[in-house]
């Protein structure tokens, strides 16, 4: 009896253990993206739409998950930085501006986490470490 009941407790606390870490991923993402939709909202939807459809053949959309994957190191940059020149995105080419934004690298990640998460329905955070890390690297 002793040692089932010393086994039960043992799986208790392994299974607290690992869904109290589960939880604190998920909670921290979400507050990301609950932020970056207010971002979203203010500075990117009236250029790539409500559910990041784009704009015809002026503003990409951002639904195209292998490019945001293909260029997840650079996206940080573009928000930051803009940019200019031709793109290809979702099989179509776009050659417009996209202007800088005065969006600080917090906003950048909440922002980017809402455009993985809500309207890519992806899972991952693109957290402020990674975003000051890319930062550091734009050209």
């Amino acid at each position: 009896m002793r040692i089932l009941l010393t086994t039960v407790v043992i799986i208790g606390v392994i299974l607290s253990i690992l869904i109290g870490c589960q939880q604190e991923v998920d909670i921290r993402t979400a507050q990301y993206a609950v932020n970056g939709q207010k971002v979203y909202r203010t500075h990117c939807q009236n250029c790539h739409g409500d559910k990041g459809e784009g704009l015809g053949n002026l503003y990409p959309p951002l639904t195209d998950t292998t490019f945001l994957q293909k260029n997840s190191d650079q996206l940080a940059c573009i928000i930051k930085y803009g940019i200019s020149g031709e793109l290809e995105v979702a099989g179509r080419n776009f050659n417009n501006t996209m202007p800088a934004s005065n969006l600080s690298s917090i906003d950048i990640a909440y922002v980017l986490t809402y455009i993985n998460t809500k309207i890519n329905k992806g899972k991952q955070i693109y957290s402020l470490e990674k975003v000051e890390k890319n930062l550091k690297k734009c050209n």
